[in-house]
């Protein structure tokens, strides 16, 4: 198919942006003509031309597209039928634009909302390629090494803090400052990860055990633990320790941090690879996609035998899918 993927803005690295490169790379690697589309290039548009080979949106009409953000459907709405992923329940850019031909849901807590609406949407968590996240040193037995990936100087103190405590080394990457690309190698050279999100999926299935923990400038002290007993709870909510929401001291803190063992890298990849795979995440976008077909014929059939669609326009859209010429969905 020729796809469009876009994202409101593709310049530093962050959670929708790392989604779209990755989601680009496993349509291409499966044969599939892409492209994609933002407002605003930058660092990661770059990759994703360098290494996939993808230009930017050059075609008239396309025959499906994955889109990210509220502003981008209602621009694209108009080139090719759009399924619209919906990454949160908080920003006005995550809403549910009435263009969009189909939803989907990162997290049980995001369907629920949609539901609220009365939007259906299959949940399929974000994609990691587990390819380039995965383990590549061997997890210490002591003297720990512990990363920050907290998105405030708050919430950095406190795991620096909790380390001092416990005897661990510490460490900090934040997105706004320290914007790099090769995460996946600066994960490996720590034992244990502190983040939230899209930051603690890459990090499990990079083999790293997970404190699910931040306290950002937008909300309190968000807090979920040590991912071994917290993991499906906290999933429904995007791993975002909105779960628990537990507000930790630096004792609490510590005592998370503590319960660290090495094996638990293991536990930490098989949990990725099941739940979080981009080959199996895409599978779940193009069965979606397909499924739409079906849903929005019978549809426009319900809207013929209301009088409000002709029947000619009815059958001619059977006859195009049946010679598989709509290749997404009517």
């Amino acid at each position: 198919m020729n796809i469009l993927v876009s994202n409101r803005n593709l310049g530093k690295t962050g959670g929708s942006e790392t989604f779209t490169y990755t989601l680009i790379g496993e349509l291409v690697k499966r044969g599939h003509s892409v492209e994609y589309f933002c407002f605003k290039r930058g660092l990661v548009a770059s990759k994703i031309e360098e290494d996939f080979g993808v230009g930017f949106m050059s075609k008239p009409k396309y025959d499906l597209i994955f889109a990210n953000h509220l502003k981008t459907v209602e621009f694209l709405y108009r080139f090719g039928p759009v399924i619209q992923t919906c990454h949160g329940i908080f920003p006005h850019s995550e809403r549910p634009s009435l263009h969009a031909d189909g939803y989907i849901s990162i997290s049980q807590e995001v369907q629920e909302l949609l539901l609220k609406s009365g939007i259906l949407s299959p949940i399929i968590h974000n994609g990691i390629d587990c390819e380039r996240f995965r383990p590549m040193k061997p997890l210490r037995n002591s003297n720990i090494r512990v990363l920050s990936l907290c998105q405030s100087e708050e919430g950095h103190q406190q795991v620096l803090d909790a380390c001092k405590l416990v005897g661990a080394e510490f460490g900090k990457l934040d997105k706004k400052i320290d914007n790099i690309w090769d995460v996946s190698s600066a994960i490996n050279e720590y034992d244990l990860v502190v983040g939230l999100g899209r930051s603690a999926y890459e990090a499990l299935a990079c083999g790293r055990p997970v404190v699910i923990y931040d306290k950002r400038p937008y909300a309190s002290s968000m807090g979920d633990g040590y991912f071994l007993d917290v993991m499906p709870m906290s999933l429904k909510n995007n791993c975002s320790g909105r779960a628990l929401h537990r507000d930790f001291s630096i004792e609490d803190l510590a005592h998370e941090i503590g319960r660290y063992r090495p094996e638990d890298g293991n536990i930490a990849r098989r949990y990725a690879e099941q739940s979080f795979n981009v080959e199996r995440a895409v599978d779940a976008y193009l069965e979606y996609a397909k499924s739409l077909r079906s849903i929005n014929l019978m549809h426009k059939i319900a809207m013929q035998e209301r009088g409000l669609l002709p029947n000619f326009i009815v059958r001619f859209l059977q006859n195009r899918i049946r010679k598989g010429v709509i290749a997404a969905y009517s």
